[in-house]
């Protein structure tokens, strides 16, 4: 299974790692658990990454990073009954299941529904698993959105009318 990450390119070398999530926490892990947030399409993780970021600023180092799961290493799949009604609003809830999934060590990866896309999956990486040495990582190679995505009111000409304002009165 190949799955992706995104990252600012001073976190390259060390983005599978779980030291990110380690220190500061996240949706599935609790601070002080390391994991490793991936997802399994290259626009998924830019979804992911991009709900975190300030509308009007673009990054511009950030890197994709492509690895594959050992083939004799199946992921885990998180189960709708194994998550509370509402459970992207409950974010105690799935960090306790991620902590308790990372502490049994049961699997390398665990794919688990992605907050803005309910459809998709991301897939969580155990740094601590004993077959983390056999995850193969590829180089990092640089990521750019498009700049569309960070348009700014600022931007926009004087007495000019957004497209979706326009198509409101269209």
């Amino acid at each position: 299974m190949e799955i992706w990450r995104l990252c600012r390119a001073v976190h390259a070398a060390q983005a599978f790692s779980g030291e990110g999530a380690r220190r500061y926490g996240g949706r599935w892990n609790s601070r002080g658990v390391p994991m490793v947030y991936c997802s399994s399409s290259l626009a998924l993780a830019a979804v992911e990454l991009f709900v975190h970021l300030e509308p009007a600023q673009a990054p511009s180092d950030l890197m994709a990073i492509t690895a594959t799961l050992p083939e004799s290493e199946p992921a885990r799949t998180i189960e709708p009954g194994e998550l509370p009604r509402d459970w992207w609003t409950d974010a105690e809830a799935t960090r306790a299941l991620g902590d308790t999934w990372i502490r049994a060590g049961s699997s390398l990866a665990l794919r688990a529904p992605s907050v803005p896309i309910r459809w998709e999956w991301n897939v969580l990486v155990n740094p601590l698993h004993p077959r983390m040495s056999e995850l193969r990582i590829d180089p990092p190679r640089p990521f750019t959105f498009d700049a569309r995505m960070f348009a700014s009111e600022a931007k926009q000409k004087p007495g000019a009318k957004r497209k979706s304002e326009a198509k409101e009165e269209g």
